[in-house]
């Protein structure tokens, strides 16, 4: 082969090994504070807390903090962070959340046990973001709680102190210790026929905060790990194709304008 035809094969190898390595890479990375949402078709494969569907969903790992509360040790916390998994049907949003706990905490036995738990902190109104801590009067939140000593609850929130309960609820959970590592899966349908309930939109995405208590280290109440806002990548995203979409293309376009840039170079050396 000719040095010039060596050089276009070197540098169309460079151009394919590049984006053979990086472009994995940069299709895994996402915006800051997103959840990525999959599509799920079968609900069944996540319905359960470690079913089969879970293992081909991303999950985003959410840094967990005290809250500040004020109530005694509130900022001594144990749980650092959970895995946060999202999966929807075109009836139903998944929501697993998994993080390490080597105790089964279920608050039964022991004088001043306390129970291992979760929640998923939802708006109300998809106008704004509520006040992180439970919402405001203006501006509602949803809670989705599960305990391990049996509560399953789905509560409505204007400010810290205002919690109730809605007495139909309407969301399903799924919960399961390893030995070490709770698995804990909420789901509810889209739509919700009752007032002051979360709807999930395909024309936005979904805010959330997560939250989660360790019953062996005392943690109950307002002495909880918990997240700031994130978001479930429900909705279109920003104009334009997706973000792995727009990607491809910018990684394709530049191997094709390289190859260009050295059929050219070739062309003009062999005129010379």
């Amino acid at each position: 082969m000719r040095r010039s035809e060596l050089a276009l094969v070197a540098v169309l190898a460079v151009a394919l090994v590049a984006t053979a390595v990086y472009l994995p890479q940069l299709t895994d990375a996402r915006p800051a504070y997103e959840i990525p949402v999959r599509d799920a078709g079968d609900g069944d494969a996540y319905a359960d807390a470690t079913g089969e569907g879970w293992s081909r969903t991303p999950a985003a790992t959410v840094p967990l903090g005290s809250t500040g509360a004020a109530v005694p040790n509130a900022d001594d916390v144990s749980i650092e962070a959970v895995d946060v998994e999202a999966a929807r049907t075109d009836e139903r949003l998944y929501v697993r959340l998994s993080w390490a706990d080597a105790t089964h905490d279920d608050s039964t036995g022991a004088i001043r046990s306390f129970a291992d738990a979760a929640a998923i902190q939802l708006p109300v109104s998809h106008e704004s973001r509520p006040p992180l801590a439970m919402g405001s009067t203006d501006n509602q939140v949803n809670v989705w709680y599960w305990s391990a000593d049996g509560q399953e609850q789905e509560l409505l929130a204007g400010g810290a102190g205002t919690t109730t309960r809605f007495e139909e609820a309407s969301v399903d959970v799924d919960a399961q210790h390893d030995g070490d590592r709770w698995r804990v899966v909420f789901s509810r349908s889209l739509e919700s026929p009752h007032a002051n309930r979360t709807t999930v939109s395909d024309d936005q995405n979904l805010d959330l905060a997560v939250a989660a208590w360790n019953g062996s280290a005392g943690e109950r109440s307002g002495r909880k790990a918990a997240s700031e806002w994130y978001y479930a990548a429900t909705g279109p995203g920003p104009t334009g194709p997706p973000y792995e979409t727009l990607l491809w293309v910018v990684a394709g376009v530049a191997i094709v304008v390289t190859t260009l840039v050295t059929v050219e170079g070739v062309r003009r050396t062999r005129g010379e």
